[in-house]
């Protein structure tokens, strides 16, 4: 059934919720178990428990408004999970350690919208109890979309990086260096065309001052 007013539709998103935190609960243990840096690993299994606690926090609200606890399909979730299990099937190493952040981030970014949209309807409401359950709960996500980030940035994604036999990128200093050294190349080969070019005009034009010389040589003759 549809929703006819912004209180109902604050219900069909507390049941969107609540169904996407319970499927993470299944699917952080696996992403932890997958991974192979013990600082990810870490990071999915503290996330579970803050996880749990926020289904607690979403079963207050429910009771705050009065309205029986139990989740609706999420979509959304359901999409991100999957993609999850597919990296963890096809990929290993530090390459499905960066594939698990991702989706890790796709999945917070989801919640932190979420949630973000749901304090702020229980503003409009006037739950201020309902605001402030699911306000802690949206710090919860950004602070772990944050840990997730520092991860990636100073392990995971430079180990994907060579694991990949990847060299290290170039510097602005060598890049420079490699276009001097091609500058300078290229203006060797130009100087030794030039003077090869040279010598070839010079010697045309001595052979042709010999041709002169000859036929005045035969005229005085």
């Amino acid at each position: 059934m549809a929703a006819t007013s912004l209180q109902e539709l604050f219900v069909e998103e507390l049941r969107d919720a609540y169904d996407g935190e319970k499927r993470l609960t299944k699917a952080l243990p696996k992403m932890a178990k997958a991974s192979g840096s013990d600082e990810l690993r870490a990071a999915f299994t503290n996330h579970l428990r803050e996880t749990e606690g926020q289904i607690k926090r979403l079963e207050q609200v429910f009771r705050t408004i009065g309205e029986p606890v139990r989740g609706k399909k999420c979509d959304g979730l359901m999409g991100i999970i999957e993609e999850g299990k597919h990296a963890i099937d096809e990929l290993d190493g530090s390459v499905l350690d960066a594939a698990l952040i991702a989706g890790a981030h796709r999945a917070e970014h989801y919640e932190i919208a979420a949630y973000g949209t749901l304090a702020y309807f229980a503003e409009m409401l006037g739950n201020d109890k309902a605001k402030d359950l699911l306000g802690q709960t949206l710090d919860e996500e950004k602070a772990a979309d944050e840990k997730l980030s520092m991860i990636a940035k100073s392990s995971v994604n430079r180990e994907a990086l060579m694991a990949a036999g990847t060299e290290e990128p170039m510097t602005r200093s060598s890049r420079g260096s490699g276009a001097r050294r091609m500058a300078s190349t290229s203006s060797r080969g130009h100087g030794s065309r030039a003077m090869a070019s040279d010598r070839s005009r010079g010697g045309v034009r001595g052979n042709a001052g010999g041709r002169r010389r000859s036929r005045s040589t035969r005229d005085r003759r």
